[in-house]
């Protein structure tokens, strides 16, 4: 079975390349303003984002709501509290900065389109993939600061949740809702030019992701990271991904759940967004902590979800397309 490979994955690794090879136009120091245009490029992908968003989708969603809260609590409680429980078998100064971009990942919310996509393409409930990847990331918008805070206030003295909120108010909550109020009149917009906005999507992040490498190779943060300590980091954020996966799937039987809302359960509830965690990180972490090496951890991880679930979700598309092709002849 061949998998395709994701073209933003390798995007993403030559911004890093480049970023390594010309470091100097993300520094801090660089004239060119990276910061400006990532901040009005935030508020353009969160604006067309409610766009959208379909409020009546999201009401009729509202009526599973076991499969829904086992999403939400998967992504936001059983996720971070699987990192919590890891952090006192780490003592050091560095590997508490390690742990803390792993309880950062944790803390996202899913993604949106390749969630519902590999919903799609495994036949599970689409509709619920859809309500919880949509939902997911306005409810990140507040749990995902509470989470980082709780730490991150113990190390870092500038932590102050209150205009962290008003960043993320500012820069995302309020473009959300401008676009929901505009989503009757440019709906239709942002439908039929939606490759090009996720386009425009994955471009902001690029950016930002370059900036963020930029920074951190300029300062020589990543000198201490060996290939040993990236494959380490690889196998952890692997056996992450299948111990949620797996956790998700037992809860999922336990309730009865049909094989539709299974798949989605998992597909959604394992997903970590890139979006909004190159996003978060900008605004949650203070400017003396690395960015890059914040967002390292998340990145290893959209690779291994996108590789790992197209695989699990193609499997599952073969099941159905048997399963389906035995009725016929039954018939």
């Amino acid at each position: 079975m061949k998998t395709k490979v994701d073209g933003f994955v390798i995007a993403i690794l030559v911004a890093i390349l480049i970023a390594y090879l010309y470091p100097s136009l993300g520094s801090k120091q660089s004239d060119f303003p990276l910061d400006l245009i990532g901040t009005i490029g935030i508020s353009l992908i969160f604006f067309f984002y409610g766009l959208k968003l379909s409020p009546e989708k999201i009401k009729s969603g509202l009526k599973n709501w076991r499969l829904h809260l086992l999403v939400q609590l998967t992504t936001f409680l059983i996720f971070p509290l699987i990192i919590i429980a890891c952090k006192p078998l780490l003592n050091t100064e560095d590997s508490q900065t390690l742990w803390l971009s792993f309880l950062f990942l944790a803390a996202l919310p899913s993604t949106v389109s390749s969630s519902v996509v590999m919903v799609s393409i495994a036949k599970g409930n689409i509709p619920a993939a859809i309500f919880n990847a949509s939902i997911s990331g306005l409810i990140g918008i507040i749990i995902t600061p509470l989470w980082i805070g709780m730490f991150l206030n113990q190390t870092a003295t500038d932590y102050n949740l209150k205009s962290i909120y008003i960043s993320l108010i500012s820069q995302i909550l309020l473009p959300v809702i401008l676009g929901l109020l505009l989503q009757k009149y440019w709906g239709k917009f942002a439908i039929q030019y939606k490759n090009q906005l996720t386009l425009f999507d994955k471009s902001i992040i690029l950016l930002i992701i370059y900036k963020s490498f930029a920074e951190s190779f300029e300062e020589d943060i990543f000198s201490s990271v060996s290939l040993t300590d990236l494959l380490i980091l690889s196998t952890v954020v692997i056996i992450l991904f299948y111990l949620v996966f797996f956790t998700t799937g037992f809860i999922s039987k336990k309730l009865d759940f049909n094989t539709e809302d299974r798949i989605t359960a998992q597909f959604c509830g394992t997903k970590k967004s890139l979006v909004h965690g190159t996003v978060f990180a900008e605004i949650l972490f203070p400017s003396t902590m690395s960015i890059g090496l914040i967002l390292l951890p998340l990145m290893i991880f959209h690779a291994a979800q996108i590789f790992i679930v197209s695989i699990i979700a193609t499997r599952l598309a073969k099941r159905e397309s048997v399963a389906e092709e035995s009725v016929q002849i039954a018939e």
